[in-house]
């Protein structure tokens, strides 16, 4: 018997030709990273390692048709030094894109950011956090998906179905940025019986009008979020262990621009994860152009969070004042910098970020990363991070 092995780009010629698709275009590109993180205090565990270093690699195919129709592979791997849970695979996205005029259907693994603040992102909530990867929330794991976009003069109204959950990730126990009890990640429960095969919805509207742009959504599923609930490992030594339960969120995101000011609003509200509960994030951007006729553009950011659970939230920002400073350079290298503090409003913890990155030729990209959290208080969730602050440089490859 004879086995039949189909290439990537046999399986994308099929798909194309099964739509009544003619090729017209594709791109590969993608990037390879070394990166290093040093931590100036020594870890509170001894089991943590102080130091790290890592390698990785995203590479994207990127095949598209002349009725706009569209296939997308992005696998991402990193191999860390210090921590195995860090070392992971994952594909961001593996989808097919269907284009017709007044409607788009995505199906496969994708991934959809939502939101408009800079320092909090509550609204985004189709993607799992990626958390070995960044301390920000920003970076998600591709999410299985079908997604039907309808486009028309009176907004967009997007549909999602999602079937099966992908479980949050975070450091192991020789990781620096954990809690003093390691995340079981082997170990993670469910509310619902079908685990992560409980498919969930999701229903997303969204439209410009003048200067505005808004969109509202509503969430019902598999938080991405779990519950962290105290317990043993089969060494029998303290662990957290992820509980997921049934949600439902609603949300909106709203965004204005005024001239040089930019105004944002991301809220929600959700239930089924303990007590009801609303959370907020808002502010503004104002935009100082050309600066001092340098040619550089700086930014002056200012948003306030808040959550109405008060000290049980399990954010860091529950009720906080975020300010920031972005600048510009509008320089060849297309050097910028993006400086965060803020500030708890019922206790000392405040937080530091400072993000720069500037291109070398055509393909380098060097980029720092520095955050640390100050005088927090024993009684903070997130005091276990108080020796956490840390220096990142990653210098990255891009074709």
């Amino acid at each position: 018997m004879r086995i039949k092995v189909l290439t990537v780009s046999a399986l994308i010629l099929i798909m194309g030709a099964a739509f009544g698709a003619r090729a017209s275009a594709y791109d590969f590109s993608g990037y390879v990273a070394v990166e290093g993180r040093y931590f100036p205090p020594a870890p509170l565990d001894p089991a943590q390692k102080r130091n790290s270093g890592s390698l990785a690699v995203q590479p994207e195919y990127y095949h598209e048709w002349e009725n706009g129709s569209s296939f997308t592979f992005v696998p991402f791997a990193r191999l860390d030094s210090a921590d195995s849970e860090r070392t992971h695979f994952d594909i961001r996205e593996l989808n097919y894109l269907w284009v017709a005029d007044s409607w788009e259907l995505r199906a496969g693994i994708g991934k959809v950011f939502w939101g408009t603040t800079e320092f909090v992102h509550l609204v985004d909530i189709i993607n799992q956090t990626d958390a070995v990867e960044s301390v920000d929330g920003e970076e998600k794991l591709g999410q299985p998906m079908i997604q039907l976009s309808i486009l028309r003069d009176w907004g967009a109204l997007e549909l999602f179905v999602l079937p099966y959950f992908r479980e949050r990730t975070f450091p192991g126990r020789e990781g620096r940025l954990r809690f003093a009890a390691v995340v079981d990640t082997d170990n993670a429960r469910y509310e619902s019986a079908d685990e992560e095969h409980h498919p969930d919805f999701a229903a997303r509207y969204s439209h410009t009008i003048g200067d505005w742009d808004f969109g509202i959504y509503n969430f019902n599923g598999t938080g991405r979020e779990p519950t962290l609930v105290m317990g043993l490992d089969s060494a029998g030594r303290p662990v957290l262990i992820p509980f997921y339960e049934q949600i439902n969120q609603s949300g909106l995101d709203l965004q204005l621009v005024a001239g040089g000011w930019l105004w944002k609003l991301e809220a929600i509200y959700r239930t089924g994860q303990g007590e009801d509960f609303f959370a907020s994030v808002g502010g503004f951007e104002y935009t100082f152009v050309n600066i001092a006729a340098t040619g550089m553009d700086l930014g002056v950011l200012v948003e306030g969070a808040y959550d109405d659970r008060g000290g049980k939230a399990t954010t860091f920002f529950e009720n906080d004042a975020m300010f920031g400073l972005r600048l510009a350079v509008n320089d060849a290298a297309s050097t910028e910098l993006l400086a965060g503090f803020s500030q708890d409003l019922e206790n000392s913890s405040r937080s530091l970020s400072l993000e720069t990155s500037r291109r070398f030729g055509d393909n380098w990209l060097l980029s720092i990363e520095s955050r640390a959290l100050v005088d927090l208080p024993e009684d903070d969730l997130f005091y276990s991070l108080r020796d956490a602050g840390f220096i990142q440089l990653e210098l990255a490859y891009y074709f």
